[in-house]
């Protein structure tokens, strides 16, 4: 037995109301990560809770409560937490919002998937 791969699997919040934008993501990373699906910000808190993921994936405009207003939830519980903004707003005023609000890093939709892939090794390895 290969005793390198017994790493576990990192879990992975995705916050996405869009559908197929979910699926898309999903089909990039399903590989590699566990992903778990969070279609608003209350969900992405809930969600947050109760699985304790290696990082998130969060979305900006979502019904209830948007990605900004859960990402400065998430931080007062957790600091470190990479989260990582996917949005098709790639305006510098977005990007400066998601920086104070904790962010980690910002990526625009359409999403590259190799992009996806390398800024979720660079905060996860």
């Amino acid at each position: 037995m290969d005793s390198h791969n017994t790493l576990p699997i990192k879990k992975l919040l995705v916050a996405e109301d869009n559908e197929s934008n979910f699926l898309l993501v999903m089909a990039i990373l399903k590989k590699e990560y566990q992903i778990i699906h969070a279609v608003d910000g209350v969900e992405t808190l809930q969600k947050y809770r109760q699985y304790s993921p290696d990082a998130i994936l969060m979305d900006l405009k979502m019904p209830n409560m948007d990605g900004l207003e859960a990402t400065r939830e998430i931080r007062k519980l957790n600091t470190y937490i990479p989260i990582i903004i996917v949005s098709a707003f790639a305006f510098d005023s977005d990007k400066q919002e998601a920086n104070e609000a904790g962010c980690t890093d910002y990526l625009t939709k359409p999403i590259d998937s190799r992009l996806l892939k390398e800024t979720l090794k660079k905060y996860l390895s």
